[in-house]
């Protein structure tokens, strides 16, 4: 389980950053800043964790949580995307950063260090450190993916329903062997990630 331990081995402001969404072949990828004021209450913290290891009941009850408790002033969170568009341009890695760099900069105030998930550094407007499977060591990083993954299932529920018959609502924009038939059957869609072969080879046909 997560805890607060790298936090405040760090001093000052700290902030954890993860991301949402490298995987799938439609959609924005999306990152999440999290930072303390302080060790979070045990009732918060208790809700935390990597948020591939959490149901969606989970996920969502510690999104509302997380945003109840920003509102109480435990906490600054911004959230940040980078398009499909984007992950086209750059190739996914360095939107991935992109959209890292954008929810650091809305935080009201920059932290010292940013603990970021995983082994590849972004390049941030403030110190950053890695912590490989940091979501499952670091609260802060643990906050930030669980609202990054929450608000960009949601994003797809939205692009389900302006792009129906992807099956985005149900995998997310996933590779899953639903998709994959769907994307034969109808072609890409604009929010479709050009430079991921499944989606460039049929968008060539």
């Amino acid at each position: 389980m997560p805890d607060y331990t790298l936090e405040l081995a760090a001093g000052g402001r700290v902030a954890g950053v993860d991301e949402a969404g490298r995987g799938p072949l439609a959609g924005p990828v999306m990152a999440a800043a999290v930072m303390f004021h302080g060790a979070p209450p045990d009732t918060l913290a208790m809700l935390l964790d990597d948020s591939k290891k959490l149901s969606a009941e989970k996920r969502e009850a510690a999104f509302a949580v997380l945003r109840a408790a920003a509102r109480a002033g435990v906490l600054d969170y911004a959230i940040a995307a980078a398009s499909a568009a984007e992950i086209g341009r750059l190739n996914i890695l360095r939107a991935t950063h992109l959209a890292m760099w954008r929810a650091v900069s809305r935080l009201p105030a920059l932290p010292d260090l940013v603990l970021v998930d995983g082994n590849a550094a972004p390049r941030l407007p403030c110190a950053t450190r890695c912590v490989v499977k940091g979501d499952s060591l670091s609260l802060s990083i643990a906050a930030a993916s669980i609202l990054a993954k929450v608000t960009r299932d949601r994003a797809m529920i939205r692009l389900d329903g302006r792009w129906p018959g992807y099956g985005f609502a149900r995998h997310a924009g996933y590779p899953t062997a639903a998709h994959r038939a769907a994307l034969e059957k109808l072609g890409p869609c604009p929010h479709h990630r050009r430079g991921f072969a499944p989606v460039d080879q049929l968008a060539l046909l």
